[in-house]
């Protein structure tokens, strides 16, 4: 979906296809037709941009074969979509029945989260519609905390300039320009959007930037305003932003608001936790951990990194920082000029969700992301942003 923004320039919006596990091409031709024609034709409209998630083995398959590549780029524009951003955050068995702490690897100090993020930006250049010159691509916030040394920190940063050099030359190549940001996340050693600011700066190169995920912000007690302002301030590029809500409660201390969040701890993806005090922020890895003992004080509010719907919150005593949503979607596209042009709708734990408010089959999923991807629409109308055919 495009729009366009009061200053002339145009704004995508897509959704993220990590909601779909696929691991190679077949599968992604699978998504294609399976998912994501059916959400754009739910949506009535011509042509829907999606957010492609490729894992290791379909990304290598379409960097080494030109007419797979072609294949896709047909079957794209076929099914009536666009990709103007790709996810690069996981690398591979993002569908597995547990993912947790295995989406962090391979971090930026090894070789091979380098190789496959290059492959990436190869790709996309391919599959760009003819109209745009500008890709984005979402990528790990270096590696996880417990697992980050000095000398991880000195290879990444190495890893992101040569990154910057190659991206140079495919611009120079090809014409189009591809550009890549860090997507801060709780627990990981770049956690926040101010912890991005040092590394990148240090690399100081504009197609070296943030991905700001609204869920992210949320659940680490980020102030988007104040967090966005930080990034231009240290002229920090925002590449792209993925549109998400974390899981938010007021009263965690309570009985009822402890049994409540305990239905969204589940056994496949990481929940990070946080909470706010006096004495600053406070976490635990993962919502289990807080729920079943006292790692966090129970009398300020708890929000745990669990993409719930947009357009759903969860029914009392929960709900969702879609305020932090709305307040970082202004600050971001809202103003004289956009701060970022991509914009991605990421609900990928659809199926992780309570079993009660699961989709039950496709069409229930593809009414699901249809209905967030409307609301994601009329909060960009609102904003003064006009939908484009």
């Amino acid at each position: 979906m495009r729009f366009r923004h009061p200053d002339g320039t145009t704004v995508h919006l897509a959704y993220c296809t990590n909601v779909h596990p696929a691991e190679t091409l077949d599968g992604v031709l699978a998504q294609l037709r399976d998912h994501c024609a059916p959400v754009r034709r739910r949506l009535g409209r011509d042509r829907l941009g999606i957010g492609l998630w490729l894992a290791r083995d379909a990304a290598r398959t379409l960097d080494t074969d030109p007419a797979a590549l072609r294949a896709l780029r047909r079957e794209l524009d076929r099914s009536g979509l666009e990709v103007v951003t790709l996810n690069g955050f996981p690398y591979e068995g993002f569908g597995a029945a547990e993912v947790k702490y295995r989406v962090y690897k391979p971090d930026w100090a090894d070789p091979e989260r380098l190789e496959y993020t290059t492959a990436l930006a190869r790709i996309l250049t391919g599959l760009l519609p003819d109209d745009v010159t500008e890709g984005s691509i979402s990528t790990l916030p270096l590696g996880w905390r417990t697992t980050w040394s000095a000398d991880h920190a000195r290879a990444g940063q190495r890893a992101l300039m040569t990154l910057a050099e190659r991206l140079d030359a495919l611009a120079e190549l090809t014409g189009r320009s591809i550009r890549v940001g860090l997507e801060p996340e709780p627990g990981c050693t770049v956690e926040t959007t101010g912890d991005a600011i040092a590394p990148l700066t240090a690399v100081g190169h504009p197609r070296i930037g943030v991905c700001v995920d609204t869920c992210h912000l949320a659940t680490s007690f980020e102030d988007p305003t104040e967090a966005l302002d930080a990034l231009a301030a240290a002229r920090v590029p925002v590449i792209k932003s993925q549109l998400s809500a974390a899981l938010h409660a007021e009263h965690p201390g309570r009985p009822e608001v402890r049994e409540a969040l305990a239905a969204f701890a589940e056994p496949r993806f990481l929940h990070q936790t946080r909470t706010v005090t006096p004495t600053g922020l406070h976490g635990t890895d993962d919502l289990d951990e807080a729920v079943r003992d006292t790692a966090l004080p129970p009398d300020a509010p708890w929000r745990s990194h669990f993409h719930v719907p947009l357009h759903a919150a969860p029914a009392e005593p929960l709900t969702s920082t879609l305020p932090v949503l709305r307040a970082a979607l202004a600050r971001l596209v809202g103003g004289p000029n956009p701060l970022t042009r991509h914009l991605e709708v990421e609900t990928y734990t659809w199926q992780a969700l309570p079993p009660e408010l699961r989709p039950r089959g496709r069409d229930r999923l593809a009414d699901g992301i249809a209905a967030e991807l409307a609301l994601a629409r009329d909060e960009l109308t609102d904003l003064g942003l006009k939908e484009l055919p």
